[in-house]
């Protein structure tokens, strides 16, 4: 298991500045995700960990040895692709084996580490088979595979999922996950997709326009962004400006008490973020006693498990979610109603 470090680490291309400065550490045995939108400059941060591209400035440190200038094949880190790139003559087995193969391994070790991995990546059933026989969930595990055999003190992943349907991404997810913890290896993962970060991370680094704009464990970037964007780009819906006085969010659609102990706000301008899972949906008002907000249902989207309803609280629409096990028609008078504890603020700058 290897510490990852960044140390103002830039990037650039001629004129275009890929990354402005990164600074990240990376914990032994951690599976970090790099979210961000296309464009953000997270594959150019995990090829720059990777040796495939050689930092304009700063450092990328391995269990604090600088290896910035060390080529990819000296630096034992396995990537793994959004394209599986398997050849398409050779067996599951024979792929699995090339890298092996190509370093000079000796044949008994080459057989001991196969059957190994092919047991631990659960595809020793389809060894004989050829890729175009596999379906996409196992191309993808035979890729890792092919990376894996090597033992590589980090894995880095490049959006590998992005080829598979709905389905097979969310079991591959999970798969990734608990191989993962299985091996204890140092995980690098890129992303644009919310949800995969934050169903398969320790910690989540979002990248915006080639910066880092929050490191964090997933619900807490989820529950307590930092800024506007981040809320935004993690789908919150229910982001309202407010003042703050004395520990009250006030806004066009009624005050809210905080609790201080979960924001530690000071008087002035900012926003509240009301996730719309956090909120109840009320039919009297004689069930809540504080943060009780007066509405009118005015949409209603039915997801299956859930249902999102906007509700329109004096002009401004607020987004509920809630489980599917009751239907409020639209034009019903409603409560809405929030915990303290789950009201988050994002204060302006001074």
């Amino acid at each position: 298991m290897t510490k990852v470090q960044l140390k103002g680490v830039r990037k650039e291309f001629g004129a275009f500045t890929a990354i402005s400065q990164i600074d990240l550490e990376i914990a032994s045995g951690e599976l970090v995700a790099l979210l961000g939108p296309s464009g953000c400059g997270k594959t150019t941060t995990l090829r720059m960990m990777a040796g495939l591209e050689v930092p304009t400035l700063g450092q990328i440190l391995f269990d604090d040895e600088d290896v910035s200038e060390v080529r990819v094949q000296d630096r034992n880190v396995g990537m793994v692709f959004q394209r599986y790139a398997l050849f398409p003559h050779m067996t599951v087995e024979k792929n699995v084996m090339f890298g092996l193969k190509v370093r000079g391994t000796p044949s008994d070790e080459i057989k001991r580490r196969l059957e190994e991995i092919l047991d631990v990546v659960q595809l020793d059933q389809f060894r004989h088979r050829f890729p175009a026989q596999l379906s996409g969930g196992q191309m993808q595990r035979v890729a890792i595979a092919r990376t894996l055999i090597t033992n590589p003190s980090v894995l880095m992943m490049d959006e590998p999922l992005a080829n598979l349907d709905t389905k097979l991404r969310g079991e591959m997810r999970r798969f990734i996950r608990d191989l993962q913890q299985r091996l204890g290896i140092t995980t690098v993962f890129v992303t644009h997709d919310q949800v995969e970060a934050m169903e398969l991370a320790d910690r989540v680094a979002v990248i915006f326009n080639g910066e880092l704009a929050q490191y964090d464990a997933p619900d807490a970037l989820y529950q307590r962004p930092n800024s506007i964007e981040i809320a935004d780009f993690m789908g919150a819906s229910n982001i309202f400006k407010a003042q703050i006085t004395g520990g009250i969010a006030r806004t066009a659609f009624g005050d809210l008490q905080l609790d201080q102990t979960v924001c530690q706000v000071r008087d002035g301008s900012g926003h509240v973020l009301l996730r719309a899972e956090a909120i109840d949906l009320l039919l009297s008002d004689a069930d809540a006693d504080q943060n009780l907000i007066a509405g009118k249902v005015t949409g209603r989207e039915f997801f299956g498990a859930t249902v999102n309803y906007t509700v329109d609280c004096n002009g401004e629409a607020i987004t509920v979610n809630e489980q599917s096990r009751r239907m409020v028609d639209v034009g019903q008078d409603v409560w809405l109603t929030i915990q303290p504890q789950r009201i988050w603020v994002i204060q302006n700058p001074v």
